[in-house]
């Protein structure tokens, strides 16, 4: 029996990366595509990881967000604290968020300090601080609020058509 020699081609070679079981990001984020500061971020960062696709970007405020997806980590939760969920499934969450995520695309070195235990403390207390007002600060209805009028919507509107269509009379 003679073994044949193949070459894959690109299509192939993507389609077989694809399939395997471990992805192609080291951290999903899971950041709210309505906050206007976690945009800015967001772009910034997105900028900095020039499409390596190092890091999955993942809007929690779609509607077609769906925990079972992105490590079983609800909307509700996800609004009120920044999340990330790892390739081997580990969530993170805070804090070592941003810092996990700056290490990823190179620059660690900016949270850093936030590692040492006085400094870091400080930050993490700060961060709760932050998350707790982050809504309000930014001019948005509280979580319960925004937690009804997704459902409401998910409700209302369970196909892409009517989304499409949905004119909002």
């Amino acid at each position: 029996m003679q073994l044949v020699k193949t070459q894959l081609s690109e299509a192939e070679k993507e389609s077989t990366r694809s399939q395997s079981s471990s992805p192609s990001w080291k951290i999903k984020l899971l950041y709210d595509g309505e906050c206007p500061l976690c945009l800015r971020e967001v772009n910034f960062l997105k900028k900095r990881d020039a499409d390596r696709e190092l890091v999955a970007f993942v809007d929690i405020a779609d509607d077609n967000y769906t925990p079972e997806e992105n490590g079983g980590i609800s909307f509700e939760t996800a609004m009120g604290r920044i999340h990330a969920v790892l390739p081997d499934g580990t969530i993170i969450k805070n804090m070592e968020v941003f810092r996990r995520v700056y290490e990823i695309l190179g620059m660690g070195w900016v949270y850093a300090a936030t590692k040492w235990p006085i400094i870091g403390s400080l930050v993490d207390i700060l961060y709760g601080i932050w998350a707790d007002w982050r809504l309000a600060l930014t001019g948005r209805p509280n979580l319960n609020k925004l937690v009804q009028e997704r459902q409401k919507r998910r409700e209302s509107c369970t196909s892409e058509r009517c989304r499409l269509t949905d004119t909002g009379d």
